[in-house]
């Protein structure tokens, strides 16, 4: 039973992101120094969505080791 919810939560979820690409179709322009990159807006979304897990995931992963270090007790 808990399976065929799960897979209609899938096709649910992947019927919004096919609808959020379809419905953004225009381009955006990108630019940064001296370059500049025209995508559809949809893909300029997703790329930003990787990169801030990417950066968010290293950013909390260092923070978690940095306090872990300054709580650490030495070991005499």
């Amino acid at each position: 039973m808990t399976r065929y919810f799960y897979i209609a939560l899938i096709v649910i979820l992947v019927g919004i992101v096919l609808l959020f690409k379809v419905q953004n179709m225009e381009t955006a322009t990108v630019s940064l120094f001296n370059m500049s990159v025209t995508l559809p807006t949809s893909v300029l979304v997703l790329i930003v969505y990787v990169l801030g897990m990417f950066t968010g995931g290293s950013v909390f992963a260092l923070l978690r080791t940095w306090t872990n270090k300054a709580t650490a007790r030495t070991a005499r």
